[in-house]
């Protein structure tokens, strides 16, 4: 009998947020070891998320993580900052898989020959699935251990995305170094000279 074709999936989580590094993950599933309830990572609470992330790292065949600073995203632009914790993760994977699929609709430009992108595909491609859970996963943990070093912002909270608090806590405090000075609302705020 022919073995299943492995797919490896790709997604990233923080994109959008003020602050933090952008996160990437991917993932090999076991075929022989489906992980039920998979889906995308936005349409799950915290803690379905938690367990599905805990079976993903136990049962998957290989996973990694890897993530972009705040001065990349400022630097390259998140579209390209995104793309460059994608590769970071495909390039710490220990296991080959026969196709490589990417959430949205770009690809790493050194993403394996073949890889492609999928629209949508964290909620339709289990493999990316799975990879949108790691990367929101490790990228809120990653926020929560930011809020312990600064706490006036309520990193904890809303994970560095811009609520009215968030908003509010920039406002009074000025950006800490964590926060993406080439986002608009830290950029318009900077120029008009209300933060350091």
């Amino acid at each position: 009998m022919r073995p299943r074709a492995l797919v490896c999936g790709v997604d990233e989580a923080g994109r959008g947020p003020l602050a933090g590094e952008v996160v990437a993950a991917c993932v090999v599933l076991d075929p022989r070891r489906p992980i039920e309830g998979l889906a995308d990572s936005k349409q799950l609470s915290s803690a379905q998320r938690e367990a599905l992330a805990e079976r993903i790292r136990a049962d998957a065949l290989g996973w990694a993580i890897a993530s972009a600073t705040v001065e990349e995203i400022d630097r390259l632009n998140i579209l390209q900052a995104s793309l460059l914790a994608m590769q970071r993760a495909l390039d710490s994977l220990c296991v080959e898989a026969h196709e490589v699929l990417v959430d949205g609709l770009y690809v790493p430009r050194n993403a394996p020959a073949g890889a492609r992108a999928v629209v949508q595909g964290d909620a339709t491609v289990p493999a990316i699935s799975a990879a949108s859970i790691l990367a929101k996963c490790a990228r809120d943990a990653a926020m929560v251990a930011l809020h312990e070093r600064c706490p006036r912002y309520g990193f904890d909270r809303h994970k560095g995305y811009g609520t009215s608090e968030h908003l509010q806590a920039l406002r009074l405090h000025g950006p800490s170094a964590h926060h993406r000075r080439s986002f608009a609302p830290v950029r318009e705020l900077l120029v008009q000279g209300k933060l350091f």
